[in-house]
C-alpha cells in the first residue's frame, strides 16, 4: 500500500468517517484523481456516489455532477452537508432557486468553498452558465444516471445527449466520469460514443447484492395476496418500504387496506397532480410514511438508504426493472427483503399490451418476459440466476437462506405424464389457443373461449382439475423451456408443438417439475433483518432522537446518521464527540454537526443504567491504531503466515487473533482461508462454521465449550470466527 492510497483512505475516515471502502471504489477514485475519463458501472447500494464525492472534496477547484431529478440533487446535497461542518461544500443548481440564490451559490463557487454542484443539463445548457463555468476551475464533470444518455437505457432523456457539447463549451481537457447502476454492452457502448469517451478506464462492480432476501410468491387470489402483504409489512415492525403495482388504482386501495391495519402508507402513481407526488415522497424520506405503494413512477428520485422490503404486487415486465427496484432496499448494507408475487394471468395480461407494439419491440418485449417468467419459476439458486442474467459468474453452489429456493428448496415431482397430456390437448384444439385458454381447457373452467368454441365438449376437458392453474401454467412453461412447445409471438402467443414435443409424446421421458409453496397457512416468512446493536432500547431513543434533529434541521434522518451508526453506537456508547468520531459513517464534520445530542443522550442512559461501556473501545481511543490495522491488513493480501505478521507486528499470535476480530467486527472483511487451508483440518473448519451459523451468539467462550470434546483447540475456533465474520455476517 503506498503513501496515495494511504493518503485516500485517511481522507475517506476524514471526510466520511469510513475505515475501508467497497469493492472497487478506491480503484475508480484513485482514476478520477488522476484525471482520467472514467466509466462506472455499480448496482444500486454498490456506493456510486462516493466515487466521485470524494475525489471532488480531494481536487482543487468545483466538481459539477449533472443528475436527471431535482430531488435526487437536494438528498445528495443534504447528504454532503450532513458529513461537513460548512453548507457551502455543496450546492445544487436548478429552476427552484430565486436570483438571489443562484448569485450565491456561484459566490461561493469562485470563492473555492464548494467543492460538488448539481446541475440538471438543462440548467448547465444556459449560456450564461457555460460562460460561468469558463471561468472557474473545473475539477471534473460526474454524469450521474448515465443510461438517462441512451435511447437503449430505460429512462432516456433527450437532454441527455447533449452534455458532451456543454463540456466541450466549458473546457475541452475538463475530464469525465460517467455511473450508471445497470447498463446492457449496447447501452455501455452508446454512453461512451455519446459523451466521447471511449478512452475511459471502465470498471464493472458485482451485480451482487448480499444483503438482499430474494422470494417469488404464487399469486392466487386477490384478496388472499393483500392479506399476505398486510402480514409481511406488520412483520417487520414499521420499517420502511416499497410495494410496487402496475395499475394506479390499485396503489390506492392497497395503501387504504394497509392504513385500516394500522400501517402508515400512502399511494404514488402518475396521476396524482405533482404537488400531491413531491408530498408522499418527502413524508416517506422524512419517515412520516412508513409504505409507499406506487406505480414505476416512483424510484429513481430515491435516495433513501434504510428501505427495508421492496415487495411486487405486480410481476414487472424485465429482469432489468425487477433488478433495479428491488436494488432500492437495503441500500446501507444491512439485510433487507424482496418478495414479488407471481401470477401468469399478470404475464397474459402484459403480453395484450405488446400486441399493438411493432414487430421487432414485440419481439423483444416478449423475450423480457420470458426471462423474468423464468427467474419467477425456477427452482434453483436465485441470486445465481440474476447475476448470469448480468453475465457474472456466482461461483457457490447456492446463497445459503439469501433466497427462497435455498432457504426452503421445493418439492420436485414427475411431470412427464402431464407435459404429454398439455401437448395433447394442444394438438386436439388444433393449436389455434393460448397458454391461458388451454390451462382453462385441461381445468375444466368456464371462460370465454371454452364457451364460444365448445371447448368443454372435447374429449380432454377438465382432465387435470385436481391439480389446480398454477400446476399446469408451470407444466406449460416447463413445455416451453424445454423447446416441446412454442409460443408465436406474432400470432399473440399461441401455442405450437414442435418437432421434439412430437417425439415426446411418442417416448417420453422423466421431468421432474418444482411444486410452489403453499403460503396462505404462514404468518409470515420475512427473514429477520440482523442488528449488530447490543442494547435495543438504547437504538430505538436514538432513531428518535434522530427523527427530532433531522426535523430540527430539516434534512432526512438517514443525512443525520445512517442506520449502521446508530447500531454501532448501541454497542459501543461513545460519551465523547472524539469516540464518536470512531464510530463507523461518522465523520468529523458530522460529529461536530450533529453528534453533541446523541452523546449527551447515551451518556445519561450510561449512567441511569449502570452501563460498564466496552473496554476495547475506551482502549481504541489512547492510541491511534491505523497503521497497525494497515499492515496486517496488507500482510494478508499478500498472503503473510499469520505467525509472520505477529512478528512483524511485535505481537503474539494471540494479540494477533485480537486485532483481526476487532478488524473484521468494524466491517472490513479479511481473506484468510490460506492460512486455514494449512493450520485447520477441513472437518474442524465444517464443524466450527455450522456452530457459528446456528448458535444464538458469536462467543467463543460458548463455542469451544460446545466443541472443546472434538478435539477442537480454542485459537482454531478464534480464527474460523475471523471466517464466519467475514464471508456470512458482512
Amino acid at each position: 500500500m503506498n503513501v496515495a492510497e494511504l493518503d485516500i483512505r485517511s481522507a475517506l475516515k476524514t471526510h466520511f468517517g469510513f475505515d475501508s471502502f467497497k469493492e472497487k471504489q478506491e480503484e475508480i477514485i484513485q482514476n478520477v484523481l488522476q484525471r482520467e475519463n472514467t466509466f462506472v458501472i455499480m448496482p444500486t447500494g454498490g456506493g456510486k456516489s462516493l466515487c466521485y464525492q470524494l475525489p471532488a472534496l480531494m481536487l482543487p477547484g468545483v466538481a459539477i455532477v449533472i443528475s436527471p431529478l431535482i430531488a435526487l440533487m437536494k438528498n445528495q446535497v443534504d447528504a454532503i452537508r450532513g458529513y461537513n461542518r460548512n453548507d457551502d461544500v455543496a450546492h445544487f443548481l436548478n429552476s427552484t432557486l430565486t436570483k438571489g440564490e443562484m448569485k450565491q451559490v456561484k459566490e461561493d463557487i469562485i470563492s473555492g468553498k464548494t467543492k460538488l454542484l448539481y446541475v440538471a443539463p438543462e440548467t448547465l445548457n444556459k449560456t450564461e452558465n457555460i460562460e460561468f463555468f469558463r471561468n472557474v476551475d473545473v475539477s471534473f464533470v460526474a454524469v450521474d444516471e448515465a443510461h438517462c444518455i441512451s435511447e437503449w437505457g430505460h429512462d432516456f432523456r433527450p437532454e441527455y445527449r447533449n452534455i458532451r457539447a456543454m463540456v466541450n463549451a466549458i473546457g475541452e481537457e475538463v475530464p469525465v466520469i460517467a455511473l450508471t447502476a445497470t447498463a446492457t454492452p449496447k447501452v455501455r457502448s452508446d454512453i461512451k460514443k455519446n459523451l466521447n469517451v471511449e478512452d475511459a478506464n471502465e470498471f464493472i462492480t458485482s451485480f451482487n447484492r448480499t444483503n438482499l432476501y430474494y422470494e417469488v410468491r404464487p399469486k392466487k387470489d386477490k384478496n388472499e395476496t393483500i392479506k399476505q402483504i398486510v402480514q409481511l409489512v406488520k412483520s417487520t415492525g414499521g420499517e420502511s418500504g416499497i410495494i410496487y403495482v402496475q395499475a394506479r388504482k390499485t396503489t390506492e386501495e392497497i395503501a387504504k387496506i394497509l392504513n385500516v391495519n394500522g400501517i402508515n402508507a400512502a399511494p404514488y402513481h402518475a396521476g396524482m397532480d405533482s404537488k400531491s407526488r413531491s408530498k408522499v415522497q418527502d413524508d416517506f424520506l422524512m419517515e412520516d410514511v412508513d409504505v409507499i405503494v406506487a406505480t414505476i413512477a416512483f424510484g429513481m428520485g430515491i435516495d433513501k438508504p434504510d428501505v427495508r422490503f421492496v415487495i411486487h404486487y405486480d410481476i414487472p415486465k424485465s429482469i432489468e426493472n425487477y433488478y433495479q427496484e428491488t436494488g432500492r432496499a437495503g441500500r446501507d448494507g444491512l439485510l433487507s427483503n424482496c418478495y414479488a408475487f407471481f401470477s401468469h394471468k399478470d404475464i397474459h395480461r402484459l403480453e395484450k399490451f405488446l400486441r399493438d407494439k411493432p414487430a421487432s419491440e414485440r419481439q423483444m418485449g416478449a423475450q423480457l418476459l420470458e426471462e423474468m417468467v423464468a427467474y419467477s419459476e425456477t427452482a434453483t439458486c436465485r441470486r445465481k440466476y440474476l447475476l448470469h442474467y448480468f453475465g457474472e459468474t456466482y461461483d457457490k453452489p447456492n446463497c445459503g437462506d439469501l433466497c427462497d429456493n435455498c432457504k426452503d428448496p421445493k418439492e420436485k415431482k414427475e411431470a412427464k405424464d402431464d407435459i404429454v397430456l398439455a401437448i395433447k390437448a394442444v394438438d386436439l384444439l388444433n393449436e389455434q389457443f393460448t397458454t391461458k385458454v388451454m390451462v382453462d381447457f385441461i381445468c375444466g373452467r368456464s371462460g370465454k373461449e371454452i364457451r364460444d368454441f365448445k371447448l368443454n365438449a372435447k374429449p380432454l376437458y377438465g382432465q387435470g382439475k385436481e391439480k389446480g392453474e398454477m400446476y399446469w401454467f408451470s407444466v406449460i412453461r416447463q413445455a416451453l423451456m424445454l423447446g416441446l412447445l412454442h409460443k408465436e409471438v406474432e400470432s399473440y402467443g399461441l401455442l405450437k408443438i414442435t418437432d421434439a414435443g412430437k417425439a415426446f409424446v411418442e417416448k417420453p421421458h422423466s421431468v421432474m417439475l418444482a411444486v410452489d409453496r403453499d403460503y396462505t397457512a404462514e404468518s409470515s416468512a420475512v427473514v429477520p433483518t440482523k442488528t449488530a446493536a447490543l442494547d435495543d432500547t438504547l437504538l430505538r431513543m436514538l432513531k428518535d432522537l434522530r427523527l427530532q434533529v433531522a426535523k430540527q434541521n430539516n434534512v432526512k434522518p438517514w443525512v443525520v446518521f445512517f442506520d449502521p451508526s446508530l447500531e454501532d453506537m448501541a454497542t459501543q456508547y461513545p460519551i465523547t464527540l472524539d469516540e464518536l468520531t470512531k464510530v463507523s459513517g461518522v465523520s468529523q464534520g458530522k460529529a461536530q454537526r450533529y453528534g453533541r445530542q446523541f452523546i449527551e443522550l447515551i451518556k445519561d442512559y450510561v449512567e441511569e443504567n449502570d452501563i460498564d461501556r466496552p473496554e476495547d473501545f475506551v482502549v481504541k481511543q489512547v492510541a491511534n491504531k491505523s497503521r497497525l490495522k494497515v499492515n496486517i491488513i496488507q500482510g494478508i493480501d499478500k498472503k503473510l503466515p499469520l505467525h509472520e505478521i505477529a512478528a512483524d507486528n511485535k505481537m503474539d499470535m494471540q494479540k494477533l487473533i485480537d486485532e483481526l476480530s476487532m478488524i473484521v467486527s468494524s466491517g472490513t472483511k479479511l481473506d484468510i482461508n490460506y492460512y486455514l487451508e494449512e493450520h485447520v483440518d477441513e472437518y474442524s473448519l465444517e464443524d466450527i462454521m455450522e456452530y457459528f451459523e446456528e448458535a444464538e451468539s458469536e462467543s467463543v467462550d460458548d463455542a469451544f465449550e460446545e466443541l472443546k470434546e472434538d478435539d477442537i483447540t480454542r485459537e482454531e475456533i478464534e480464527l474460523v470466527r475471523i471466517k464466519f465474520l467475514s464471508e456470512v455476517v458482512h
